[in-house]
């Protein structure tokens, strides 16, 4: 059969689709779906719902241990309930693009993302490899990577989260395939880059292909989704177009994430009120507990070739505020970040801990400096060791912090009671937690040293919109109860007008903006933060009911046809 061959009927149609694990009730329960050719159908929902089950069972790609039964499955009219391994490894790629969340566990450590990308097109094109080496290029200039040739000779591990995730957008697309399935693919971007592909994925939809995306960000769904389908506890509890359901919703849960999702989206406007969810936040003190003097920090690349990351960088964190700071990927965020932990060195410049500079202190001394600064990771799960149990998580940190053994129990309750968590979650492994309560956990474990300081990397990027609220209130709660100064780095406005009294603007790794949030957010000076704050996507917009479909056919000439 000829999956080029046009079929009757949607490109995709489900019919009663139940999955399930084991012995365990199903993920899946009775789900109906249909994505007609040239649409954008956005699956949404939290963690646990089945949004990403019902992705990777369009892929193939639930497991061994997947028993599945549906009334039907199809793909172009393709019975995929009747594939075998071979004729899905023949279909994905060519015909069936994925774009996964984790772009680190998608991607091969071992191998440079210009490999990466390539292999999509030596299984399933004639290209020969300067034509492939050519369409890698192209594809990470289409998807926003700067500088596509030193990427393309990079590991995966050597670029940042956005980069990443770039580059695995772009090994999904390389063949032009007629279904593009994006697990959440705007997570780990910032908001010119998330706009880049956006209008990438929107680009890529012609009058034969299709999209389905699977997302928490309801305000990319606004702009990409002509349907909306919403899944709570594995069920489709409702669906209809990106209109009704975004302004009109009939469910209550679908009430409960569209009001989640209005409590952390930033809408800039002219003398904004606080928002509803922020607490009424006492000015900062005077006390600068952290202050970074001019940095600079360059590293050399793997073509030889040294750049400059960091250019006379400069901020200074006050007790019991939170300094936001934003900007794309690759403007420097990370280097800073790392410099003020003391994992790099500076060229030049210096970082001073309550009053004091980083290079002066002795060994002892900064192994008690670095208790006072902890940092909370985007991704809580990879650093966490995946054998050990939430008990044992923390009382290693509360080990390095030197409790005593005997308070170990005790204070780890106490932690956990800190982030709102029950102590039974004690014996369980993160892996067995959700997303929110994972990130609690790692709230907690950086709080086991008592710290002034807590740098927040991306914390709630990969969370679903009322986890990042629960996790949001809980910082501000910590904040105002532990007196704690907080270094925030994040891609999202929303969350920075959140949960911030100044904001940081960095781009290409100098500071280009800064001042208190109301001022940089609503009248902002440098024209960079016009350009952040004027690409991010509006949840209130309405979504045009017809579009210009483009042929998504590649500049190089070459369309797939794939027999199975």
């Amino acid at each position: 059969m000829n999956t080029h061959i046009h079929a009757l009927g949607p490109l995709v149609d489900i019919r009663d689709l139940t999955v399930r694990f084991g012995q365990a009730k199903p993920v899946l329960h009775g789900v109906s779906l249909r994505i007609e050719r040239g649409e954008c159908l956005a699956i949404v929902g939290e963690s646990g719902s089945g949004k990403s089950v019902t992705a990777r069972t369009l892929a193939g790609l639930t497991g061994p241990g997947a028993q599945i039964e549906a009334a039907k499955l199809a793909f172009q009219g393709i019975d995929l309930r009747r594939l075998d391994e071979r004729a899905w490894r023949r279909l994905r790629g060519a015909s069936v693009g994925f774009v996964m969340q984790d772009a680190l566990g998608a991607l091969d450590p071992l191998r440079r993302v210009g490999a990466e990308i390539e292999e999509p097109l030596q299984v399933h094109t004639a290209l020969d490899a300067r034509a492939r080496r050519s369409r890698v290029l192209e594809l990470l200039r289409a998807v926003g990577v700067p500088e596509p040739e030193l990427r393309a000779s990079q590991y995966p591990w050597q670029l940042s989260g956005g980069l990443r995730q770039r580059a695995l957008i772009a090994s999904a697309i390389a063949c032009n395939p007629q279904l593009i399935i994006a697990d959440e693919p705007t997570t780990a971007l910032d908001a010119t880059v998330q706009a880049q592909v956006i209008a990438l994925l929107e680009s890529l939809r012609g009058e034969d292909n299709a999209l389905l995306m699977v997302s928490h960000d309801l305000s990319v769904v606004a702009r990409l989704a002509d349907r909306v389908a919403v899944m709570h506890h594995g069920v489709v509890v409702e669906q209809g177009t990106t209109e009704q359901i975004l302004h009109d919703p009939q469910h209550a849960y679908t009430q409960s994430l569209l009001l989640a999702a209005r409590a952390v989206h930033f809408q800039p406007q002219p003398q904004r009120q606080p928002l509803a969810l922020v607490a009424a936040q006492a000015p900062a003190t005077t006390e600068v507990l952290l202050e970074a003097r001019l940095l600079s920090k360059s590293f050399v690349g793997p073509d030889g070739h040294r750049r400059t990351v960091l250019k006379a960088a400069s901020l200074q964190l006050r007790r019991g505020e939170t300094l936001g700071v934003v900007g794309e990927s690759g403007s420097g965020k990370t280097t800073l970040t790392r410099l003020i932990l003391g994992l790099e060195s500076p060229d030049s410049g210096e970082v001073w801990i309550a009053g004091r500079p980083w290079s002066q202190l002795d060994r002892a001394q900064k192994r008690q400096a670095r208790r006072a600064v902890q940092v909370v990771f985007q991704d809580p799960l990879s650093s966490f060791d995946p054998r050990y149990s939430v008990q044992r998580v923390l009382f290693e940190a509360l080990a390095v912090a030197d409790v005593p053994r005997k308070a170990w129990r005790a204070r780890a309750q106490q932690l956990l009671a800190l982030v709102r968590l029950d102590a039974a979650v004690l014996v369980r492994r993160p892996s067995e937690l959700s997303g929110g309560q994972r990130q609690r956990i790692a709230i907690a474990r950086a709080l086991a040293s008592e710290p002034q300081i807590l740098i927040c990397d991306e914390p709630v990027s990969a969370l679903d919109v009322s986890v990042q609220a629960q996790i949001l209130a809980l910082l501000d709660d910590l904040k105002q109860r532990l007196g704690l100064a907080c270094l925030f780095i994040s891609h999202d406005l929303g969350v920075i007008n959140h949960v911030s009294e100044r904001v940081l603007v960095m781009k290409d790794g100098q500071v280009v903006e800064t001042g208190s949030v109301r001022a940089v957010l609503d009248r902002p000076q440098h024209p960079y933060t016009r350009t952040l704050i004027a690409a991010i996507p509006n949840l209130d917009s309405r979504h045009p009911a017809t579009r210009r479909r483009p042929d998504p056919r590649p500049a190089t000439g070459f369309y797939l046809q794939i027999a199975i």
